[in-house]
């Protein structure tokens, strides 16, 4: 039997509701249930062959517990280990990489010191900060908020440098962020699930909570929009790796920016989204969990954006380590290698250079002549041995 736990805390209609949709499905050697844990065991495998995590983010124990079921063999929604390091800085950087729009975004250290530190801890830090600089690149009114964290805890807008300052000064050890305000006509928070399906949803976040969104759920101004919308999402939980998160998007001149994607336990509270878009997100989820429950599959939890890392993306670094196996080749033909030796290498040449053509041959012509540039840069000369 495949069990499908569910890892969640003050939550009241959506755990329960997403346990009873899995076991009403009757799928054959599948259910679900609310986990249960007690003091966990060095080398234990969890029992479950999913978990979903509601509430890790809250509870320390919790994420030490999932990230060790992950080690043998549990799928966990969403990925334990990269939500641990994850923040909204390097997402916001990572949206550009990808060509999501992002409001201009400026990262500040903490107003206090973090505990055990002193002001001789941070003499790599510029002291005063260029703050007409920073105010000049974001403007006012500009949004003051953790550069992590979620729900709208400790998020101020302010209005002038004055106001920055008065927030600012209360903010204490918080690492924080300086964003430009986005003039909105249009707002949407989207739910992406299993890196493949979209839900968009018309957002109202200046209303009352249980207010926020819309009713009847208006359609985006134009299909073009509809269409970038649902692409930016799954742009940004692809190269993120989440299976169940939610994109908010302020549209302005017809450009949508993404304002907040780091959702990984995403409002899904019946009373809050309305009956409607609750359904749709319990199916979601409901299949999504059966189908990784019936894979028979380990988990891998990759990171999606180390391609990003490389000066020539994806394609510099694939061929980038091809250039490197070329050279192992090369060099062991200047070796002196002799008869099957020297065709051994010859081989191993060619097949190393094979997939440096294949990803060349991928590349958009703006990085074609970086990577062919590297290549003959790293390229080894190869002298037959005496005989050969």
């Amino acid at each position: 039997m495949k069990k499908i736990g569910i890892l969640y805390g003050q939550e009241n209609t959506f755990p329960p509701a997403l346990v009873e949709r899995i076991n009403s499905m009757n799928i054959d050697g599948v259910t679900a249930e609310a986990v249960q844990l007690g003091a966990v065991r060095q080398s234990t495998p969890s029992g479950y062959a999913v978990i979903i995590d509601r509430i890790s983010h809250e509870i320390p124990f919790y994420r030490a517990y999932l990230k060790t079921a992950a080690l043998y063999g549990t799928y966990v929604i969403n990925n334990p280990f990269w939500w641990s390091a994850d923040d909204k800085f390097f997402n916001n950087c990572l949206a550009e990489k990808v060509g999501v729009a992002v409001p201009r975004t400026v990262l500040l250290p903490s107003k206090a010191h973090p505990p055990r530190t002193s002001d001789q801890s941070m003499r790599n830090l510029e002291f005063p900060l260029k703050w007409d600089e920073i105010f000049g690149h974001i403007g006012f009114p500009a949004f003051l908020k953790p550069y992590d964290g979620g729900g709208w805890r400790d998020v101020s807008k302010v209005h002038s440098a004055e106001d920055f300052f008065r927030q600012y000064d209360s903010t204490g050890t918080l690492v924080m962020m300086l964003q430009e305000n986005i003039d909105f006509t249009e707002y949407y928070r989207c739910y992406g699930i299993g890196r493949r399906e979209v839900k968009l949803m018309r957002y109202d976040p200046g209303a009352p909570f249980h207010e926020r969104y819309v009713k009847g759920n208006p359609e985006p101004s134009s299909p073009e929009l509809a269409e970038r919308l649902r692409g930016d999402v799954l742009k940004l939980c692809n190269v993120l790796g989440y299976d169940l998160n939610t994109v908010e998007f302020a549209v302005r001149d017809g450009i949508p920016y993404a304002i907040d994607f780091m959702n990984p336990a995403p409002d899904c509270d019946h009373f809050s989204i309305g009956q409607e878009n609750f359904d749709w997100v319990l199916d979601a989820v409901a299949r999504f969990a059966i189908e990784k429950a019936q894979s028979h599959q380990r988990p891998v939890y990759p990171t999606p954006f180390e391609s990003y890392l490389h000066p020539y993306g994806s394609v510099g670094a694939a061929a980038s380590a091809a250039v490197d196996s070329v050279v192992d080749a090369a060099k062991k033909v200047r070796a002196g290698a002799k008869g099957k030796g020297v065709t051994g290498a010859a081989d191993a040449m060619a097949d190393a250079v094979q997939p440096m053509f294949d990803a060349v041959s991928d590349a958009v012509s703006d990085v074609v002549d970086d990577v062919v540039a590297e290549v003959k840069k790293r390229r080894a000369p190869v002298r037959k041995p005496k005989g050969a």
